[in-house]
């Protein structure tokens, strides 16, 4: 299936195709029917499915038909309202809408916090149809009255599962009291939860559900292991692992910004160029941080779960979780930002033996173990009363995989340690 038989206009559908897209993906195929079709849309997807180009594309196609090419800012008021938990998915939201409607004579603005507000009031004044915001600061500019949305036709909630997770609910609910009853809503979550479900009762009306993938799931194209070794041990095996191989684009998860910001000034003193993104750095820190990791000049990104939604970089090879998240279904939004799009990716975990409870939501979470693995000179300390973590059967060694059933990995696991690649202080132990 192309995209022509979604009865777009020419001038998106050369829009698609100047991006490269030929064949819509599954949550594209499904939702863009029903979003044309006016329906309230309730849709699971993960990231990295095109469930962007899933309501921009029916959105822009059905705002184009009353778009105006007037120079006139009340003839160009907020039509269509997309919510996002941060500001990187807030970007990467509007400049989907641009790439999507260049072709099309309606005008887009974005709004966040971390920035300077009279930019955004500049282009918000001079009449915006797609407005592309985060709740904290859109509530910010209706209490400067800078924006109205009595005129918005159709909402977005994107990442639904992570605002809630972010405390924005009574500032979402806010923001649905100032758009018309008869707009057209449409929530995009990874997971429909109790609590999403309950957001969806509320503010969609009888909404058709998409749901494309299984509840949880993890890229085929992925390589996953585990390394097990000590907490104080981590950030050197880390920085033997990116030195071993030459590794490039290292994205690296940690629970904290204490800890994210602390491990990227570690690497460096390592050896490793390393950047951190947290919510306490600004934005231009952000961006200029992303920009270096994206071009390459800084091979390790480390970031928390909530600064990392939302990116998207093509082709990144690995993902690190120097800590496993607190829930298991953060693991698997961490490591799909690898093996995208039917390329391939690796995704290599720390696991210290305090940290056996997290493994073990994930394995069951994944209905399968993890291979495991310990590499020489970096063997765990078992404390008293420790328990290996489910997934080894018996100690595991360097040479071979430490779990039942466990494979070794495969020659395009990039984090794979080499001879060399690392020495252990005062030891003269090499990874292996």
């Amino acid at each position: 299936m192309t995209f022509e038989p979604f009865g777009l206009s020419p001038e998106i559908l050369r829009a698609v195709s100047e991006q490269g897209y030929t064949i819509p993906t599954p949550i594209q195929e499904q939702a863009m029917p029903l979003v044309l079709a006016g329906r309230d849309v309730m849709g699971r997807a993960q990231t990295g499915t095109g469930k962007t180009a899933a309501f921009a594309l029916p959105m822009l196609e059905r705002l184009r038909g009353h778009a105006n090419t007037s120079f006139s800012p009340a003839r160009h008021p907020v039509r269509a309202l997309i919510l996002t938990p941060t500001r990187e998915l807030a970007v990467q939201v509007y400049d989907s809408f641009r790439t999507y409607g260049k072709h099309v004579p309606l005008r887009y603005a974005v709004v966040y916090g971390g920035v300077h507000i009279e930019p955004q009031i500049k282009d918000l004044l001079a009449g915006v149809e797609v407005l592309v915001a985060t709740p904290g600061r859109l509530l910010d500019h209706v209490g400067q009255r800078t924006v109205n949305l009595t005129q918005v036709e159709v909402l977005v909630l994107d990442e639904a599962d992570r605002m809630l997770d972010m405390g924005f609910l009574p500032d979402i609910r806010r923001i649905v009291e100032m758009v018309t009853n008869r707009r057209q809503t449409l929530m995009f979550s990874a997971t429909f939860s109790a609590e999403i479900r309950g957001l969806a009762n509320s503010l969609l009306k009888d909404p058709v559900s998409v749901d494309i993938e299984p509840a949880v799931t993890s890229a085929e194209s992925v390589d996953q292991l585990v390394y097990l070794v000590d907490s104080v041990r981590k950030t050197e095996l880390l920085a033997g692992l990116v030195r071993g191989r030459s590794l490039r684009q290292v994205l690296v998860f940690t629970r904290t910004k204490l800890q994210a910001g602390r491990l990227a000034s570690q690497l460096n003193r390592y050896g490793v160029d390393a950047v951190a993104i947290h919510g306490d750095r600004t934005q231009p820190e952000r961006e200029r941080a992303l920009a270096g990791f994206k071009s390459g000049e800084v091979p390790v990104l480390v970031a928390t779960d909530v600064a990392a939604r939302g990116l998207d970089i093509d082709g990144l090879p690995i993902v690190i979780n120097y800590e496993l998240p607190h829930t298991a279904h953060d693991y698997v939004h961490r490591i799909g930002r690898t093996g995208r799009a039917g390329a391939t990716g690796s995704a290599i975990s720390l696991v210290a033996p305090d940290e056996e409870d997290y493994l073990r939501a994930v394995n069951r979470l994944l209905k399968h173990d993890l291979p495991v693995r310990v590499v020489q000179g970096f063997e765990p300390t078992l404390t008293a009363g420790s328990r290996p973590p489910a997934s080894r059967s018996r100690r595991p060694s360097a040479q071979g995989p430490g779990a039942r059933g466990a494979r070794r990995p495969s020659n395009r696991t990039a984090a794979a340690p080499t001879a060399g690649s690392a020495t252990r202080r005062g030891g003269g132990a090499r990874v292996a």
